[in-house]
């Protein structure tokens, strides 16, 4: 079914499994050149000529959706390409209960021309464009629609005109720092078919349990049935619980994985959102609302928080957060997200370059970052939107 799938969207699938099928293009050598001079930079730069291959350590996050659309049988090639050896699938569900990929239930709006499809007046708000100077309006859930309806969208980069008066100007919203041109068809896939496509990559598996846009039970469906689901699928597929990072940012699912999946659980990762919360510092162990101690105690091996929580600045040096030293006391196995999604970075790198952002002020940063995510916080890998530049610091650095 896949394979007819990829085919008839011109998607030529090949097997990662040698050096020679890693393609890393010329980004990361950009980056590199931008650096001040520095033993890192000779170091990097020692490496340019050898032969990269894939890297658990580089983890596709969402595919490569710098310049493919986000879960797509495209994104993910690309991904692959670049040597993630990890790639993800958002998981939420249709409204006949099946299992797709997709970052929220409810960005159809933003992340696939539902809009311009018959599939739009099934909308929970439909759209409405943008006037006297109000935004439009606009909400698309999965469970909005069957399995059988998602899989007749195009997948698109995930953006949005806001101020866009028709369906026309409210999908071309992509920022400039990414593209449409590889854009025109994004193959949509169901968590069934992401785990077949990732296994035909030779890549592993980290898929994320979303949160419902809908009240749960939904129609009988409980969030224990939904989280069971995600993993059974991958029972189905005969894929062995080693291969697999479940994800939630919800902690009951994780603590469901780990009491009725137990060889799942080991390896179940707490996405932590602690930022959300109300005075909350990364460097100010007293405002951390979790117990690393307790959560480990309790079956917890993983915690992935955002990069700017495991960092801080100190004399002008980019050093682990109070949060990365917590964390890795209590034993927890750390991951971040997400590299490469920021855009330029000459202004101090936005949300995800918070902490740092006083020693942000160009593209190298992203390897500058990385080298201590690496080195200093321990990291087990790092998500990223355009893998290739994780892939060439993991082989070069023995990762």
């Amino acid at each position: 079914m896949l394979r007819s799938l990829i085919l008839a969207a011109g998607v030529a699938l090949p097997v990662i499994a040698t050096a020679a099928d890693v393609e890393l293009g010329p980004r990361p050598y950009f980056l590199i050149d931008r650096m001040a001079d520095s033993p890192l930079k000779t170091k990097l730069q020692s490496c340019a000529s050898m032969e990269f291959k894939k890297s658990d350590f580089s983890i596709g996050h969402r595919g490569a959706p710098l310049l493919f659309p986000e879960h797509t049988v495209e994104s993910n090639v690309a991904a692959a390409r670049m040597g993630a050896g990890i790639l993800e699938c958002d998981v939420t569900f249709t409204k006949d209960k099946k299992l797709v990929c997709r970052h929220a239930q409810n960005d159809l709006h933003t992340t696939t021309n539902i809009l311009a499809t018959d599939l739009a007046s099934k909308c929970t708000t439909p759209f409405e464009g943008a006037k006297n100077g109000e935004p439009a309006k606009a909400e698309c859930r999965t469970s909005d629609i069957t399995l059988a309806e998602y899989q007749t969208l195009n997948g698109k980069m995930d953006a949005a005109n806001k101020m866009g008066a028709t369906v026309a100007e409210y999908m071309d919203g992509t920022a400039n720092w990414r593209t449409d041109l590889y854009a025109t068809t994004g193959t949509l896939m169901t968590h069934a078919e992401s785990i077949e496509l990732f296994k035909d990559l030779g890549a592993k598996f980290t898929p994320e349990l979303k949160s419902p846009s809908v009240e749960m039970p939904f129609e009988g469906y409980s969030q224990e049935d939904y989280a069971q689901a995600l993993i059974d699928e991958y029972k189905a597929a005969g894929i062995p619980a080693s291969d697999v990072w479940a994800q939630s940012f919800n902690l009951d699912d994780v603590l469901y994985w780990i009491k009725a999946e137990p060889e799942f659980g080991k390896q179940a990762v707490f996405l932590d959102a602690s930022y959300n919360i109300k005075g909350f510092n990364p460097n100010d162990a007293s405002t951390f609302p979790y117990d690393f101690a307790e959560l480990h105690a309790k079956g917890v091996n993983y915690i992935a928080p955002p990069m700017w929580m495991l960092v801080a600045v100190e004399d002008g040096n980019i050093v682990p957060s109070a949060y990365t030293k917590e964390a890795k006391a209590a034993g927890l196995k750390l991951i971040t997200w997400t590299l490469e999604r920021s855009g330029p970075l000459a202004n101090g790198g936005g949300w995800y370059f918070q902490t740092i952002k006083e020693v942000t002020n160009n593209d190298a940063m992203y390897m500058e970052l990385l080298d201590v995510l690496a080195q200093e916080v321990g990291m087990e890998g790092i998500f990223s939107d355009w893998p290739a530049t994780v892939t060439y610091y993991a082989n070069c650095m023995g990762k």
